[in-house]
């Protein structure tokens, strides 16, 4: 099935794309790239053909295609989304006139890359869920590798099919950018998607000692995904500044520190939600707060796993790991470990000032029922 989609593909979305000239590429993928570009810097409205010969339309369920190295560990990842349908494996976005297979994939010179199509239910799990996963799962800083694959079909790549998820993949794909100095994913429309040989689908459901770059343990992360990020939207860079005190965005914008035990919450003990201070997504409850000698608020674990960011930090002369909010990139502090204080030996050490409060009795008013439980 050859699909048309007319979409306005935004300027902001094709400019932060990474054009790479690909071995092999014929001059009609490098025209179709360049007419792209050029449609969307003069705003004019222009039809996108992708070829899926298996992929079928249904309504209320969405699609993306996501090339996060070898393909075996992001679909059994993808697999593992609360919401999501359907998980392939395929080829995308390669040299127009070669069908591919996976031994002419692997050579690394047909321009195909290693990738994922997602079906999801809309109603169940948001694209902006779906894409923070995809990113806490890679290297998004590497380019033609992942873990111990080297060469161009393990290139990492968002591909979309319609104007509203281009819309939100530079939403997200602006946040990630952050908090790298290096950002090597490809962000484009899809042009061609082929299904991969049967004994790749569900491969490590086959094989269960099958090598993988993502570990069972970020595979079991998303299945504990309670928090949609699409709730908890980052305001522009204007509106932060307006919203935030002087010392605030110097902590959560600036990676500042405020004093210790002179703080709002590093002693607070009400029954309650901490959420992002710019966001407002929910990041720790009282429940998992403990005292703590550091003089900052100290909780053992958030309440999703899936809502911080970690970061190696080598500030001040220190290797540390950083702690950011996942939809805001706050900066939140530290986390540490063998903390004797500790009731799991964990010690996520934040700034009061990157957080705020939600009294448990206010938490139904304020739209965050649903984490009640959490919090009792």
């Amino acid at each position: 099935m050859k699909t048309s989609i007319q979409i306005m593909i935004l300027s902001a979305v094709i400019t932060m794309a990474i054009f790479q000239p690909l071995a092999g590429t014929d001059a009609d993928a490098a025209a179709k790239t360049a007419e792209a570009y050029k449609a969307a810097k003069e705003g004019a409205r222009m039809q996108i053909s992708f070829k899926d010969d298996t992929y079928i339309t249904k309504k209320g369920t969405g699609v993306i295609y996501l090339a996060g190295g070898c393909f075996w560990g992001l679909e059994k990842l993808m697999q593992t989304v609360p919401g999501v349908v359907r998980a392939t494996n395929g080829y995308a976005n390669g040299v127009s006139s070669i069908k591919p297979t996976y031994r002419e994939v692997s050579g690394g010179r047909t321009g195909y890359r290693e990738t994922v199509r997602v079906e999801y239910r809309q109603d169940k799990v948001s694209l902006d869920a779906i894409l923070f996963a995809f990113f806490a799962a890679i290297d998004p800083t590497v380019q033609n590798r992942q873990g111990n694959d080297i060469g161009s079909q393990y290139q990492t790549g968002v591909y979309f099919t319609d104007e509203n998820s281009g819309k939100i993949i530079d939403h997200i794909v602006t946040i990630e950018k952050k908090r790298y100095e290096n950002f090597a994913v490809e962000i484009k429309p899809l042009e061609s998607f082929y299904d991969a040989e049967e004994y790749h689908q569900d491969y490590l459901d086959k094989n269960p000692g099958g090598y993988c770059h993502i570990t069972p343990a970020e595979i079991l992360q998303v299945e504990k995904m309670i928090v949609d990020p699409a709730k908890y939207r980052r305001p522009n860079d204007e509106e932060i500044k307006k919203m935030l005190s002087k010392e605030a965005y110097s902590v959560t914008v600036e990676s500042g520190t405020e004093p210790p035990f002179n703080n709002r919450f590093w002693d607070h003990r009400e029954k309650g939600l901490y959420v992002d201070v710019i966001s407002g997504e929910p990041l720790f409850s009282s429940k998992d707060k403990f005292e703590s000698p550091c003089g900052w608020p100290a909780f053992s674990k958030p309440i999703d796993p899936n809502t911080v960011v970690y970061l190696q930090d080598s500030s001040f002369g220190m290797r540390r790991t950083e702690v950011r909010s996942r939809t805001a990139n706050s900066h939140l502090g530290h986390v540490f470990h063998g903390e004797p204080t500790s009731p799991n030996g964990t010690r996520f050490c934040i700034n009061s000032l990157s957080l705020r409060f939600i009294p448990f009795s206010e938490m139904d008013k304020k739209g965050y029922g649903y984490l009640k439980q959490y919090v009792e």
